[in-house]
């Protein structure tokens, strides 16, 4: 996650082969994920799934810490 967007944070997936101290990392069927450890804690609990529809595509990411978000899905606070 990184400050911006007009929420205030926005989520960042990319692939990164760098492991830094105190990322958190989780296996989901071989497919290691990696949290930076600033990230952590707004994504305890969170799911993330690919959506592929009309109206949709690509990953999603439901949070319950997430106490809002903007109109257009991309940021949250």
């Amino acid at each position: 996650m990184q400050p911006g967007g007009c929420s205030g944070l926005i989520y960042q997936l990319f692939f990164d082969e760098r492991e830094m101290d105190g990322d958190q990392v989780q296996d989901f069927d071989g497919l290691s994920v990696r949290v930076d450890r600033m990230s952590a804690p707004y994504l305890t609990g969170a799911t993330i799934d690919f959506v592929d529809s009309i109206e949709k595509q690509g990953f999603t990411i439901d949070n319950p810490n997430a106490s809002g978000s903007c109109a257009c899905g991309d940021s949250f606070n």
